[in-house]
């Protein structure tokens, strides 16, 4: 026989809410845990006991921004304001309600509220014990697939320690490596705005969404590997900018609010400049790679060099002179080539591993929602047909 089915709405009790905490207040440390719609379950803590949600039996949370369902069986503080508490009739299990929100296929309507979906989907009801030995059965099944994600993203963090730590080994080698102020290797070191105040820039200079003359490279674009929407300018505001041309392979440091981040330019086959908050750093190619001084910089002994030459507190900046200054472990320049080979040879490696277990990883969640498909369409009992 088949299940029967009743309307979302009348498949869960009413509620009274507690207070809902905002994130940014939330506690690093507290007596209560705060549950919210982010990802991770527990998403900080609280220790006002007149704000805690007290649970009778077993409630399951939904984001009504982020779609996340969980299962809760204790007593827990609300987060933020997308937070709704799905407390299940008496003859529906709550686990099993859980189970099948996340088996439901949710359209995606971006940031905006995804509660006003579920009222048009119909929850299955079986029988209470048929309810338990599906969600026995997912347990079980879950739990070795927990088990198998567990291992492949200790794996996955494995191989990216692994470079780190030979990228470590490089740059702490004793012996007749020489350390010099990185200014005693600058050929140029720059940024790409004229003097001047900041509204007679504006004058100047409008970034335009469609293809221009120029294209105006931003921290932004660095990170996110250059697949956002690019930002360009008139030939007359990058005549204006340009102290330097880019060619490629340059080394890009933010030199505000995300002060000391470093970044290699790619390399571009036509005229670029950079946004204001950029310096342009190129080495001398007859003392220095590169290559090998952005990977420095990025490795943990360079950004142990780099913290302390920040200025400020709310926004940090770095001065040209606080970048000239910072020392750089030099060995000759065919050593740093060698480096830089290996260096790149073992990022492939690291890369094929990583991609192979970022693969296994999605596989997992594949195989997780089919085989919820399978269990709330019947495939995985008897009693349903």
């Amino acid at each position: 026989m088949k299940w029967k089915t009743i309307p979302f709405e009348k498949s869960i009790q009413k509620i009274t809410y507690t207070a809902k905490v905002p994130k940014k207040k939330f506690l690093e440390n507290g007596i209560f845990p705060i549950i919210s719609q982010e990802a991770e379950f527990i998403n900080g803590y609280w220790d006002n006991e007149g704000d805690v949600f007290k649970v009778a039996s077993p409630v399951v949370i939904f984001g009504d921004h982020t779609k996340v369902i969980k299962h809760v069986d204790f007593d827990f503080v609300l987060g933020a304001d997308g937070v709704k508490i799905l407390s299940p009739i008496k003859e529906l299990e709550s686990n099993f309600l859980a189970y099948f929100l996340e088996s439901y296929d949710i359209r995606d309507l971006g940031y905006a509220r995804h509660y006003r979906l579920l009222k048009e989907i119909f929850v299955p009801l079986p029988p209470v014990p048929e309810q338990k030995r599906i969600v026995a059965l997912l347990d079980t099944v879950f739990a070795d697939l927990e088990q198998t994600r567990a291992k492949t993203e200790q794996n996955l963090k494995n191989s990216r320690e692994l470079f780190d730590s030979y990228l470590q080994q490089v740059f702490s080698q004793k012996g007749d490596i020489n350390s010099i102020e990185l200014g005693e290797v600058v050929d140029v070191l720059t940024d790409y705005h004229a003097n001047g105040s900041y509204k007679v820039l504006k004058q100047h200079v409008e970034l335009s969404d469609q293809e221009d003359f120029a294209w105006m490279v931003r921290s932004t674009d660095f990170e996110k590997k250059f697949k956002n929407n690019k930002r360009y300018i008139s030939e007359h505001a990058y005549n204006y900018l340009t102290k330097s041309k880019l060619f490629g392979g340059e080394i890009i440091m933010s030199k505000i609010g995300n002060a000391g981040k470093v970044y290699l330019m790619p390399a571009t086959d036509r005229a670029c400049s950079l946004a204001m908050n950029l310096f342009l750093i190129r080495l001398d190619p007859i003392k220095a790679n590169n290559e090998y001084v952005y990977r420095y910089l990025n490795s943990s002994s360079g950004k142990a060099q780099i913290a302390p030459r920040l200025k400020g507190a709310a926004t940090q900046t770095i001065t040209k002179d606080n970048v000239r200054s910072l020392l750089i472990p030099l060995p000759s320049l065919v050593k740093q080539k060698e480096h830089i080979l290996d260096l790149q040879e073992l990022e492939v490696e690291t890369k094929n591993l990583e991609t192979l277990y970022l693969k296994k990883l999605d596989k997992i969640d594949e195989l997780k929602k089919a085989i919820l498909q399978k269990a709330f369409s019947g495939e995985l009992t008897a009693t349903a047909e």
